[in-house]
């Protein structure tokens, strides 16, 4: 593989799903590749494409082949991901049998596209293969695919898609949830009684498509081919999900929505799509040179942010491991099928913020949409669940949740006998609820940036105003009135702690800027209620470290630590209480070369972050230079991380990359903007990153200096501070 600016290329063929190439449009993402008998081939991925057992399918596979096939030994033979046109380009073969195939997923429509075009005439098949056939029950080796169905009293079944026989001239496929393990789950958990009020999201779910194209008949039910040899085929492959009553209602609506996404005539479509790729690209750029590391570095910035935008805009968020690109890995020296996952469909909050944080300097704010979306969604059940849990209002959310909100069953535990319905088995998340006071963090940077009033109305409000009550209203005052936060863990590192470092630094970082926010959208009582609260947190916990004082985990810990988290580093990122041009900096930069787990940067790890944070430029530099370095021995493509902690492509392991890049050229507090604070001098870079207040900056730095800054608007240069490359 080799990478020139925005093109990756590979100049021999693949020979499974796991050497592929990722290209998608937000919602739907393809696998693709070329086995060595010149067959192309790609698994299609949806956001939200959710199986009865609640797992994230695959949709299908397809394969794409060219009879006169010129993909023979020896031939000529170029595989070029176009990033820039979120489209992978075939060449093959030699005049004048040469073949172009090209392989795009409409940024505009739910619409996979194969192009392909020879010197000569020439005969093409479609056939799409499917793998879930019959009823199959998940044995041990993938059961944690189904991660919140481990330990399930009745066995985990797969049922297969159905492929229809009827259609001329077509291939339609689906998979139809029948039944559903939501009702389950609800009862389990003690909240049956809301099932009447909250929609089963599994039930009649059905997701699937339909293959045509011009020239093209049926072979058989899965299967297109040529009528007659031609120079030119496009063929549509067109994608829906929905929750319909009955199958024929879905077939309808996926009929009508390919009949409409084919009313815009392909050239039309193409230029639609290239105006949305081209519009992504400049929104922000992050271009690395000065050595080897540097350049390594800037490919993974690249495609990781590629990858990102492939999966970030559809009804679900993203799932760290794998995102929708995952594929037939080896696992335990067992080759799993296209939909196993390690931990399985839910999301841990933990690991899919990584995700997010970075979209708001990269000015993606429309990917952020589906995680926000999600949580507001669930708040309602989060409320009720509350009252019915603890008996007082406001809204928790575990650390463990499937998209619907409810914790996964195997974490909050089979067997109930004896225990209150509040007890949760899993000890690693039993009080682990300090996420709610991330996600109101990255609501509150995405309101800076952006000032959406909608943002903050809707979702941002709301969900500050329910966490932040849960919080008042859970933990008793001490002697002095402070909050005393028991019992409480600190992450999963200590699970038994006393007011832990996390939930402190989350709330004096989040509660001064609710704070600020307009009078006219805040209301009295909420206000009052954060002034109160402020000022009744303990101060952020510190310990003495050989004479010195460092941040603490927690005021107290019991028991042996069970992680490798740094919780005491949470007030350096995601909590800014300690940094570059804040008080009391070599407290954190004490506190960072004091940790305990040190030079450990693959998967969730953030200490590459934090480092920025601390303008610690060369460990930063280090840190990211490790990062980039280790990619998954058994993939072509760079960016398939993994598996680490979760699975392939691992998702936080990108992000991390792309969050440590930018905090090294930029960070903010209030109107304040940091430039350059952790940026190592022998690296040049030129960059396009957005701040709050609608702030766009643009730099280059050559040789340790800044040579170029432009700021939009104008008025904010007045704002920025510009350190010295170290």
């Amino acid at each position: 593989m080799y990478t020139d600016a925005f093109n990756v290329v590979w100049e021999t063929p693949s020979r499974s799903s796991a050497d592929s190439m990722p290209v998608g449009n937000g919602d739907i993402g393809l696998n693709v590749w070329v086995e060595p008998d010149g067959d192309l081939l790609f698994l299609i991925g949806k956001t939200d494409a959710w199986s009865e057992n609640g797992r994230l399918l695959k949709l299908a596979r397809v394969r794409i082949a060219i009879r006169h096939n010129p993909f023979i030994a020896g031939s000529p033979f170029r595989q070029t991901l176009k990033l820039a046109e979120g489209q992978i380009v075939v060449l093959a073969g030699q005049p004048p049998h040469a073949i172009v195939l090209r392989v795009w997923v409409d940024a505009n429509r739910p619409l996979v596209r194969v192009e392909a075009e020879g010197q000569s005439p020439f005969d093409l098949q479609a056939k799409l293969e499917v793998w879930r056939t019959q009823p199959r029950e998940l044995g041990e080796r993938e059961i944690d695919s189904a991660y919140g169905l481990i330990g399930s009293p009745t066995p985990v079944v797969v049922y297969p898609d159905t492929v229809l026989t009827d259609r001329k001239d077509q291939v339609v496929w689906y998979h139809r949830n029948e039944t559903s393990r939501w009702p389950e789950n609800m009862t389990l958990q003690g909240l049956g009684e809301l099932t009447g009020e909250i929609g089963d999201p599994l039930l009649g779910r059905t997701f699937g498509g339909l293959i045509r194209g011009e020239g093209l008949v049926s072979e058989n039910a899965a299967a297109l081919r040529s009528s007659s040899p031609q120079k030119r085929f496009a063929v549509s492959i067109h994608l829906l999900t929905r929750q319909t009553p009955s199958a024929a209602q879905w077939l309808s609506e996926l009929e009508t929505s390919a009949d409409a996404a084919e009313a815009v005539d392909l050239e039309t479509a193409r230029a639609e799509h290239r105006r949305w790729w081209r519009e992504f690209w400049d929104r922000s750029r992050v271009v690395v040179s000065g050595d080897n590391h540097a350049e390594t570095v800037s490919r993974a910035y690249l495609l990781q942010r590629f990858i990102t935008a492939c999966g970030g805009r559809g009804a679900c968020p993203i799932e760290f491991n794998g995102s929708i690109f995952t594929a037939e890995w080896n696992h335990q020296n067992h080759v799993c099928d296209p939909d196993y996952r390690r931990w399985g469909a839910p999301y841990w909050f933990q690991n899919t913020r990584l995700i997010y944080w970075p979209l708001l300097a990269s000015g993606d704010y429309d990917l952020t949409t589906p995680f926000f979306a999600m949580y507001r969604d669930a708040l309602p059940l989060a409320r009720r669940r509350t009252e019915i849990y603890f008996g007082h209002r406001g809204a928790f959310f575990p650390e463990t949740i499937e998209f619907w909100g409810t914790y996964a069953n195997a974490n909050y535990g089979w067997e109930r006998q004896g225990k209150d319905v509040s007890w949760v088995q899993n000890t690693y998340i039993r009080r682990y609820w300090s996420g709610g006071l991330e996600l109101i963090a990255i609501m509150l940077d995405a309101w800076a940036h952006t000032r959406d009033e909608q943002l903050l109305a809707e979702t941002l409000l709301p969900i500050a105003d329910a966490v932040t009550e849960f919080y008042d209203r859970h933990y008793r005052r001490d002697e002095n009135g402070k909050i005393r936060f028991e019992p409480a863990q600190s992450l999963e590192m200590w699970h038994e702690a006393v007011n832990p470092l996390p939930e402190i630094a989350g709330l004096r970082f989040i509660l001064p800027q609710l704070l600020q926010l307009p009078e006219a959208n805040v209301t009295q009582d909420q206000r009052e209620r954060w002034q109160r609260m402020l000022a009744e947190l303990p101060e952020v916990p510190v310990r003495d470290h050989e004479g010195q004082t460092v941040l603490a985990a927690a005021q107290q810990t019991t028991g042996p630590a069970m992680n490798i988290e740094s919780p005491q580093l949470y007030a350096v990122f995601p909590y800014r209480l300690y940094g570059v041009g804040k008080p009391d900096l070599e407290l954190g930069r004490r506190t960072y070369f004091t940790r305990d787990f040190q030079e450990r940067n693959y998967g969730w790890r953030q200490d590459d972050i934090q480092a920025a944070c601390l303008g610690l430029a060369d460990e930063a530099r280090a840190a990211i230079v490790r990062r980039t370095a280790n990619k998954n021995p058994n993939a072509r493509f760079d960016a398939f991380w993994g598996p680490n902690f979760d699975w392939i492509p691992d998702q936080d392991h990108g992000s991390v990359i792309l969050i440590t890049l930018q905090t090294m050229l930029l960070q903010t507090d209030g109107r304040k903007i940091h430039l350059l604070p952790a940026w190592p001098k022998h690296w040049n870079v030129e960059f396009k990153l957005h701040a709050p207040f609608n702030t766009i900056v643009e730099g280059t730095c050559r040789n340790g200096r800044l040579v170029d800054l432009n700021v939009s608007p104008e008025s904010r240069r007045q704002d920025i501070e510009i350190h010295d490359p170290q």
